[in-house]
C-alpha cells in the first residue's frame, strides 16, 4: 500500500489492563484497523506515565503496575483515518486521542538486479 507524503498519525493512549470484552483494547483495535485495511498499526507499551486521575503507572520492580499506558498508532490518508473514527469512538470508554498531519518517508528495500 502506497501512502501519500502527507498523511495522518492516529495515536490513541490507553491502559494495558483497558479491555473490549475480553480480549485487550489494544489488540482489538489493531484487528479492526487491519480488517477495515488501514495501511498499519503499532502498539508501544510504556514503563512509566499518569493519565486523567493522576496515579503514576510504572514498569519498574519495587513498584509492579498491571495497568502500564499503552499507546496504539496508526498511519494512514487523512480520509481512511477519518472513516475509522466512529467505530474507534465505540471501543474506547476511557482514554486520549491526538491526530497529527504527518510527512511519511518510506524506506523500501531496492531491487536485486
Amino acid at each position: 500500500m502506497q501512502l501519500p507524503a502527507e498523511s495522518y498519525c492516529l495515536r490513541i493512549f490507553i491502559g494495558e489492563s483497558d479491555k473490549l470484552g475480553r480480549k485487550p483494547l489494544y489488540q482489538a483495535i489493531v484487528e479492526k484497523a487491519r480488517q477495515e485495511g488501514l495501511a498499519g498499526a503499532t502498539v508501544l507499551r510504556g514503563f512509566l506515565g499518569f493519565g486523567a486521575n493522576s496515579l503514576i503507572h510504572t514498569a519498574k520492580v519495587l513498584r509492579l503496575s498491571e495497568d502500564l499506558p499503552v499507546v496504539v498508532e496508526i498511519v494512514d490518508s487523512k480520509k481512511r483515518i477519518e472513516s475509522f473514527m466512529p467505530t474507534l469512538n465505540t471501543m474506547i470508554n476511557e482514554g486520549l486521542v491526538t491526530l497529527e498531519k504527518v510527512r511519511v518517508i518510506t524506506y523500501r528495500p531496492k531491487d536485486k538486479a
